[in-house]
């Protein structure tokens, strides 16, 4: 073999390294992660690239898929010119270049290159980007030329063309619900879908309901107001007035045992605070803004006639987040519970998000904001005692209701 057949076959296996190279590098720069190399860009200059370069997604395939091929090619070419001279007849010649080329570039220009790539996606791409960015520039004029053919065929079969925008909320919603499987808890799953969530509610839909709650009547005689503040497990009470039928205010359990502290004659009227009323379209996360804002920890919802329809505290919207907070004075109500049987027994007043929460269900909360709620959706009537429904892979057996609602439901998965 002379030197010219080495010179050859050492060129052809640089081809296919090449091919190796672009391979290898279009598997990294695709798979890394936008978030990670984001966080890199504080400290690595070639992080930065890395981002110029995928937002340039368009030139980049372009100009790897386009070196890629013109090596293989070319390397193809050659390899069957080198084997025909060596083979007398041409068509076993083409059909032993195909062969092992199709091998070669498999093996060392797709397979192993791309498994390196997509293990080590991150030092990829860092090492190989500033060359990738020269070539990116330089066959420009020629990608320029691929994409504007391309898109004309496109345009065409009328094929939408949708530009990148980044990592959506269900992709990160998605990923949210793999690190949960793969580390096997769900508090942060649920935390972390809270936050996201925030912006979709409410407040409508995580309120106290104004029938549960706990008001201090400012016509009722001082004795039996003083009882009912210090018996009560919140510090913030709203004050009402019977005649008027309007809120006066809000109640701090601290201001009134100052006031008593000073052995004064209690005026809730004067003690307490403004009342804040806020639309109850208001979205949780928009609320969660002026609670700090304006130093707050309790609102009013209103409806768009002004009446009241509950309150909202700024321990509602944490609780969406970190779920239930339960300290020394709450009293707990069990709202759900589970049987031996496999069925729950559920108060119609817990909400679904608790639920799907709790357990691991998927009812839809877009309708409803709680059990009682979604039934009277669904069945569009005030159900009886002893009636059955099912829908959404459940069964619903109404335990006890009374006028227009539904206290207690047994619930039973059917799956």
């Amino acid at each position: 073999m002379d030197l010219y057949t080495i010179s050859i076959i050492l060129f052809i296996f640089f081809l296919i390294l090449l091919s190796g190279f672009f391979s290898g590098t279009e598997t990294a720069l695709t798979a890394v992660s936008k978030p990670k190399i984001h966080q890199l860009e504080k400290r690595n200059p070639r992080a930065k690239i890395v981002s110029f370069l995928k937002l340039q997604k368009e030139k980049l395939i372009g100009t790897l898929l386009l070196g890629n091929n013109l090596v293989n090619t070319l390397a193809t070419a050659i390899a069957t010119s080198l084997i025909i001279n060596y083979s007398n007849d041409n068509e076993k010649a083409v059909i032993y270049s195909t062969c092992i080329m199709t091998a070669l570039i498999l093996i060392f220009g797709e397979v192993l290159p791309k498994t390196i790539a997509i293990n080590k996606a991150e030092k990829f791409s860092l090492l190989f980007a500033p060359t990738i960015k020269i070539l990116v520039k330089i066959l420009s004029p020629f990608t320029y030329l691929i994409h504007f053919f391309t898109r004309g065929i496109l345009k065409l079969f009328k094929f939408q063309i949708t530009s990148d925008i980044g990592t959506s909320e269900d992709e990160l919603r998605g990923a949210i619900d793999l690190h949960a499987k793969s580390e096997g808890s769900t508090q942060e799953k649920d935390m972390l879908k809270g936050i996201l969530d925030l912006d979709d509610l409410q407040v409508n839909e995580i309120m106290t309901h104004r029938k549960n709650l706990e008001v201090i009547y400012d016509n009722d005689p001082e004795r039996k107001n003083i009882k009912k503040i210090l018996n009560s497990q919140f510090t913030r009470l709203p004050l009402y007035n019977k005649n008027s039928d309007k809120i006066l205010g809000i109640l701090n359990v601290k201001d009134v045992l100052k006031n008593l502290n000073k052995k004064k004659k209690s005026d809730l009227k004067l003690i307490a605070k403004d009342p804040w009323f806020i639309p109850e379209t208001t979205s949780v996360l928009d609320q969660l803004q002026e609670f700090k804002k304006r130093q707050r920890h309790l609102a009013f919802v209103v409806d768009e006639y002004g009446t009241l329809m509950g309150i909202i505290t700024l321990e509602d919207i944490i609780e969406e987040i970190v779920g239930d907070i339960d300290d020394e004075h709450d009293i707990k109500i069990k709202g759900a519970r589970k049987s031996k049987d496999g069925k729950y027994t559920i108060s119609g007043k817990v909400t679904i998000r608790d639920m799907n929460r709790e357990f691991g269900w998927s009812l839809p909360d877009n309708n409803a904001s709680t059990l009682a709620g979604l039934i009277f959706y669904e069945i569009k009537a005030i159900p009886e005692p002893g009636k059955i429904f099912s829908f959404y892979g459940f069964r619903f057996e109404i335990i006890k209701a009374r006028k227009n609602h539904i206290d207690l439901v047994k619930v039973t998965p059917l799956n």
